[in-house]
């Protein structure tokens, strides 16, 4: 907008949910834009014509008042319809610049902040994997497991396919590195050797190096800062003190040095699928029958101990394997051992793989990992947590399996279970009395509850895929009253409480 009063651009988000005034009119609450203003109102615009008349003429008034250009808080009234300005404050840091071009090459949902920059490096299967080098930006349909050491490499990462808890998403975030997932026809519209800026902020990529100036204002800005010779301990100092405790996720391990001193309380998700994929490179079905399994016990337990080491005395949660069969496939010799199915992710994966005649042995290496870790190494802070548990039976069988291996639950060694299936949900009094914790696994949770699948971008930008859904909080709940009332540990491990304060703030209460 400028003095004539003439829109230049328009950005119009899609509006799931507003806060609105209590009934009594004391404190306010979150509901559906849809149930309150109807289904058109999501997509939009929030101001009337009228509306945005005046807000741009107040707008220039109070600029000609102070003299200078406004940073401002402004709202309608709903009872007057009367425009009042909340605050008002003068921008300092503007400066005459030549308008930079932005050409938007393709859109997406933005699953790992930060903006990036690189020549456009397409790979359609991961056969081309090689191809990656170092600042490339990847763009593919989607990632899998096989594709992180050439992640490790890009600028930016970008697909077709995901929701924002698929696993482009996930490693993107666990690596630092900007994702846009979703983006349909990034395959199409990227060509290789496309020099592109992958904004992961705004989930768009666009054409040539861009937007430079952002990043140079940020790193002056904090170059400028006062010079802090020991920021961690002032990170305990100043970080507040909760009821609840705050664990972190973690997947590689080889980043503990750079998160161990976080003001947190321990590791509730370590996922042992980076050690798989970085360190031992082979399927442990393919190390069992070439007499390899050593290398997968000392390799498992070289990983875990590093980050049990780390953080000792505080509780690293490791997870064992969740690999789906399509993932496992990828591995050395994994195509010789893994059936093909068309429904990996609710197919054979978690405790149903580890009770198999075709894994239990695998099972048992890494089993003997962990007791590794725990008896030569001492490091008993090591907690193991069981995922997509479905049944108490197969619970019971696998603590069998884990207690022949010298892994027995006792007040020294606790076993947890991922609670992600409905199945627990509905049985979660029955489950808490096998086990010293439940960890929600939200992402899982929702998209089964909901019955959306947590990889589709359709179904998350419209909505479907969402952890403050009525009956997605219902479940938690029962979860949460299952575990208060058997006296065990419950935790969290999902995307949304770090998407969403609402849903932090309904878990603690």
């Amino acid at each position: 907008m400028i003095k004539n009063k003439k829109v230049i651009e328009k950005n119009i988000s899609e509006k799931e949910y507003m806060v609105i005034k209590n009934e009594n009119g004391v404190g306010t609450r979150t509901v559906n834009v849809k149930d309150v203003l109807g289904e058109d109102a999501i997509k939009a615009e929030a101001l009337s014509p009228e509306e945005l008349d005046t807000l741009i003429e107040r707008g220039l008034k109070v600029e000609k008042l102070y003299g200078s250009v406004q940073d401002t808080e402004w709202g309608f009234d709903t009872d007057t319809k009367e425009f009042y300005f909340l605050q008002s404050r003068p921008i300092t840091t503007l400066e005459e610049k030549k308008e930079e071009k932005l050409v938007t090459l393709c859109k997406g949902l933005p699953a790992s902040p930060g903006i990036g920059r690189g020549k456009v490096k397409l790979i359609k299967d991961i056969s081309e994997i090689n191809l990656v080098e170092e600042g490339d930006v990847l763009v593919t349909a989607m990632t899998n497991p096989d594709m992180v050491p050439a992640m490790r490499k890009c600028a930016g990462v970008v697909t077709d396919e995901g929701g924002r808890t698929c696993h482009a998403a996930i490693v993107s975030r666990e690596l630092q590195i900007p994702c846009i997932v979703g983006a349909k026809n990034a395959t199409k519209s990227l060509k290789t050797g496309d020099t592109v800026t992958v904004d992961a902020v705004r989930g768009i990529v666009y054409d040539g190096e861009v937007l430079k100036e952002k990043e140079e204002k940020k790193t002056e800005s904090q170059s400028s800062g006062p010079s802090l010779g020991n920021i961690d301990e002032l990170r305990h100092i100043f970080a507040p003190t909760t009821a609840t405790k705050i664990y972190m996720n973690l997947g590689e391990p080889g980043l503990i040095d750079k998160y161990k001193n976080l003001p947190m309380d321990g590791i509730g998700l370590m996922r042992t699928e980076f050690i798989f994929t970085n360190m031992i490179g082979a399927h442990p079905m393919y190390l069992v029958k070439t007499g390899q399994g050593d290398l997968m016990v000392d390799k498992l337990a070289e990983g875990i101990s590093k980050v049990a080491q780390a953080i000792y005395p505080k509780n690293l949660v490791v997870r064992t394997s969740d690999f789906r069969t399509n993932e496992f496939r990828g591995l050395k010799g994994g195509d010789e051992v893994e059936p093909i199915e068309a429904n990996p992710m609710i197919g054979w994966r978690g405790v149903s793989r580890y009770i198999s005649p075709e894994y239990e042995k695998g099972f048992r290496l890494e089993c003997q990992a962990i007791k590794k870790v725990r008896e030569e190494y001492g490091l008993t802070n090591v907690i193991v947590m069981l995922p997509f548990v479905r049944t108490p039976q197969e619970l019971k069988v696998v603590k069998g399996i884990m207690a022949e291996e010298g892994l027995v639950q006792s007040k020294n060694f606790k076993i947890w279970i991922m609670a992600e299936v409905p199945a627990v949900v509905l049985q979660a009094e029955e489950f808490a009395e096998l086990v010293d914790g439940f960890s929600i696994g939200s992402n899982d949770l929702t998209q089964l509850v909901m019955g959306a699948d947590r990889d589709s971008g359709i179904l998350n930008n419209m909505g479907y895929f969402d952890e403050r859904n009525d009956a997605v909080k219902i479940a938690l709940k029962t979860i949460i009253d299952a575990a208060n009332k058997k006296g065990i540990t419950c935790s969290i491990c999902g995307q949304g409480p770090s998407q969403y304060p609402e849903l932090a703030e309904f878990l603690v209460e």
